[in-house]
């Protein structure tokens, strides 16, 4: 009897320690000392640890209370630029989400825009393009080539002081009308233009940007007066899964699709299958297609045969049916119109709204903290650091510092 009293002892005092285990590592992680912070800050943001000097200097500010500036000198780190922004941006300029995409266009503007802590919605409807300093000896910016951002990469510039901005408008040859920030990129066109419908560039944009792939937005009471004729009316035979599915995203997505019905990515399929030396090609004033005889892109018309009473694309001009019904609640500004002309007032559109805005501060959060929000104290950081986002001009660097100072303690 009294050994069974005994282990008894034994295993409270057993559960007892397991309690205490239990509830420090349930506890927030506030343990760490300012030093240990101010290391935790540097190595999230730069991805590389800190020097002595660094680290002392880091620490001071942790202490007191100077987080933001800590994280600045964190980020004046090349590494921050050429390794943590150009791994978070790199998988946005690509079908397959590769992080070992070469640099380009695409990612090089973003990574520049932060850099200079420009609005970030510039990155949807900018006339804005970042390319390497002559000074840098590479190949200069191409319209057919990537072989200009390849030559940065090869020899592992220094991004933060090699990148300089300058206008698409001014290298690319487009009208500045047409420019719509990462969109009008030859990265961009070569993954999201090359081919297809144009849909896929409309898609991606709303996975890398608004956080949220086609089938989340699916809304089957918008009207289908826009959807195109490529788009069969009775799939397989059955009217009910256009009606009850296909329609639900088309019905919204065809509208806003409208805007890049000028745009195209033109390689030669015979020699250049990959499109490695084409180019984004877009139909301007006075232009007429052949295949469409206006502006519009031959691919907004192909597959016409499959419901010859759907909608014929015969301008760029755009309309947001998303503004009403169950994806009102992305939070859309009412301030702009729920249409317009073209690629860059669409890329306002959606920049412009909450969840654009919701969205680049949940992805930073994830890549800083190292994990998705996970409980109401993170989901209240997610809210508080998009109230800043959206009230300081939208300055992604501040998002950073933020997720980096939230996180120090982890």
């Amino acid at each position: 009897m009294k050994q069974i009293v005994r282990q008894i002892g034994v295993n409270k005092k057993a559960i007892s320690w397991a309690l205490i285990v239990v509830s420090l590592t349930t506890l927030p992680h506030t343990f760490a000392g300012t030093r240990e912070q101010a290391k935790r800050i540097h190595d999230r943001l730069a991805g590389v640890p800190p020097n002595n000097d660094v680290l002392d200097q880091m620490e001071s500010l942790v202490s007191a209370g100077d987080v933001r500036g800590a994280a600045d000198i964190a980020m004046d780190n090349p590494a921050f630029y050429s390794v943590t922004l150009k791994n978070w941006i790199t998988p946005w300029t690509n079908e397959d989400a590769d992080v070992f995409a070469p640099l380009n266009d695409y990612t090089a503007t973003v990574i520049g825009i932060t850099r200079d802590e420009i609005d970030f919605r510039q990155i949807l409807s900018g006339d804005i393009l970042y390319i390497g300093a002559a000074s840098a000896g590479v190949p200069a910016y191409s319209n057919t080539s990537n072989a200009h951002y390849q030559a940065l990469e090869d020899q592992s510039a220094d991004l933060k002081q090699v990148l300089q901005a300058t206008t698409q408008s001014a290298v690319t040859g487009l009208p500045a009308e047409a420019t719509a920030g990462v969109m009008t990129t030859r990265a961009a066109a070569k993954s999201y233009f090359k081919d297809g419908t144009n849909r896929a560039m409309f898609r991606f944009t709303l996975i890398n940007h608004m956080c949220t792939d086609l089938e989340g937005l699916k809304d089957t009471s918008r009207s289908p007066d826009r959807i195109r004729q490529d788009v069969s009316r009775s799939p397989g035979g059955d009217s009910r899964i256009f009606n009850n599915s296909c329609v639900g995203c088309h019905s919204g997505m065809d509208p806003l699709v409208q805007a890049f019905a000028y745009y195209n990515y033109e390689y030669n399929i015979d020699s250049d299958p990959e499109g490695e030396q084409g180019s984004l090609q877009y139909n301007q004033v006075g232009e007429t297609d052949t295949d469409t005889g206006s502006r519009t892109q031959g691919k907004y018309h192909i597959n016409s045969n499959n419901f010859p009473y759907g909608f014929i694309t015969t301008n760029d001009d755009w309309s947001n049916y998303w503004r009403q019904g169950l994806n009102k609640n992305l939070g859309w500004d009412q301030s702009l119109p729920d249409n317009g002309s073209g690629a860059k007032s669409m890329g306002q559109e959606l920049a412009s709204s909450q969840q654009f805005a919701g969205c680049q501060v949940t992805k930073v959060f994830k890549n800083i903290c190292l994990r998705a929000p996970q409980d109401s104290a993170d989901r209240m950081q997610i809210s508080n650091m998009t109230n800043t986002f959206t009230s300081t001009g939208y300055n992604i660097k501040q998002v950073f510092a933020d997720s980096a100072d939230y996180c120090k303690g982890e």
